[in-house]
């Protein structure tokens, strides 16, 4: 039995690159034996899914420990589909904690003036010390620690903390074990992982092994039960809180250092948002007595003076720290930022200059007034909806609690609903679980849409 077809066949370049060349004439008749007629489709194989070369050079087996991505970088990938989905729509973005304001006139000038004189013989410079020029570390030794004992030479500037905590990491190696607070930033934990300080994730618990996660939450006041931790060699302890916002009071700080010296620990004291503090709250770890003997501290310019894109913070580590065979932490971390760092920017460097001046810092005071008064917009939102409302009133982040509730679904819900997108509070712990951060930097008529847009969703 035999049958004619005739074949019209169409075929993508792609994949006619698998096709041997053929004398066969599709008008000729071919006799063949078929038991049924079918249909033949050439797909071509995708590029991506084609064998290609690898090295033998295996992959750190610390990065495979990490949980999906970056939490931010997340959210901006999430955001970024719902714009797909809905092209025309305003999204406002109260998540990630960047600064929306323009930086003061007054530090902007001394960059600037500085970045021209790159251009005459006289005002050029090249490479500068590594641990930030002398009359910044002396103007950042005497406006945040005039009084406590902290000298200039103990300060060291970077491009800020963020990098800093990862510098501060290598300092200490994979042998040591960590605590955080639960929630925290977190750059902690993952930078702990990378160095390999940690064990794998625990899923069922929602954290790694081998760091100790301080549980901080309305009942104990933000502030964790030391005595209920394993001994930590390092503790990473932020306040102002991010995410929750709330502030260590003097006797809590206190109460943190004792603790330190009696476990021979050494604690990484965030004080990204100390210029947000309002009330009788320290500014520094440095206030409490015995503070430079366990302590290190990072701080930055970037929510002080919306310096996130222009880069510039600073560690102090005390010559009084020691490592326990006596060593200073200092001469290691000056080792590991010579190694690893050029220097901050010295046009940053101006702009940071400027920042301490009279004018800046009262510049400064204004553009955080204006995120606290965005703070208080958010607050009085949520308040009037009912919700327990935590934070924001010595930091930009408000932490509203939807208890019985994923974070991330709070998080799609208000973005579906409302076009805002917010931070899911377990993306920073899993304390952080039935929370979602609102972030107060926004400009103030997005901050009054979106508070309104809130209370169309929750009334």
């Amino acid at each position: 039995m035999s049958i004619t077809q005739n074949l019209t066949t169409s075929i993508s370049s792609s994949s006619s690159a698998f096709l041997a060349p053929s004398t066969f004439n599709s008008r000729s008749q071919v006799s063949f034996p078929v038991k049924r007629v079918s249909i033949c489709k050439c797909v071509a194989t995708p590029q991506e899914a084609e064998t290609v070369y690898k090295t033998k050079v295996s992959r750190n087996a610390n990065m495979g420990k990490l949980q999906a991505g970056y939490l931010f970088p997340e959210i901006a990938r999430r955001r970024s589909a719902h714009l797909l989905k809905y092209p025309d729509a305003k999204v406002i973005s109260l998540g990630i904690g960047d600064t929306t304001e323009p930086i003061p006139e007054v530090i902007t000038s001394a960059m600037a003036q500085r970045s021209h004189a790159l251009s005459t013989i006289e005002g050029y410079s090249g490479y500068g010390a590594e641990q930030g020029e002398k009359p910044l570390r002396r103007a950042i030794a005497s406006t945040f620690y005039g009084d406590l004992g902290i000298e200039e030479d103990d300060i060291f500037v970077s491009d800020g903390a963020k990098c800093d905590i990862s510098r501060l990491q290598i300092v200490f190696g994979s042998n040591v074990k960590m605590a955080v607070q639960d929630p925290s930033y977190p750059a902690y934990v993952d930078s702990s992982v990378i160095m390999g300080q940690t064990g794998l994730y625990q899923k069922d618990i929602e954290k790694f092994a081998n760091i100790e996660y301080m549980r901080c939450n309305p009942e104990n006041g933000f502030f964790p039960d030391l005595s209920s931790i394993s001994r930590p060699d390092i503790i990473f302890f932020c306040s102002p809180n991010n995410p929750t916002g709330a502030a260590a009071t003097r006797e809590q700080l206190t109460q943190l250092v004792q603790y330190a010296k009696d476990n021979g620990s050494i604690i990484v004291y965030d004080s990204a948002y100390a210029m947000y503090i309002t009330g009788d709250y320290p500014h520094s770890i440095f206030e409490i007595p015995g503070a430079k003997e366990v302590a290190i501290e990072t701080a930055s310019f970037s929510k002080y003076a919306g310096f996130t894109g222009v880069r510039l913070g600073w560690t102090v580590v005390p010559k009084q720290l020691l490592f326990s065979d006596g060593f200073p932490v200092a001469k290691d971390f000056n080792r590991i930022v010579c190694t690893c760092f050029n220097g901050a920017s010295n046009i940053s460097q101006a702009g940071g200059l400027a920042c301490l001046s009279p004018e800046g810092l009262k510049a400064m005071q204004e553009v955080i007034g204006f995120y606290k008064e965005n703070t208080s917009i958010i607050v009085e939102t949520f308040d009037s909806l009912g919700f327990k409302v935590y934070g924001g009133k010595c930091a930009p982040y408000v932490w509203v609690h939807f208890p019985g509730r994923s974070s991330w679904d709070v998080f799609g819900e208000i973005l579906e609903k409302t076009h805002v997108v917010t931070t899911p509070g377990s993306g920073f712990g899993p304390g952080g679980e039935g929370f979602v951060r609102v972030s107060a930097f926004g400009h103030r008529e997005n901050i009054l849409e979106a508070c309104r847009r809130f209370k169309q969703l929750y009334k």
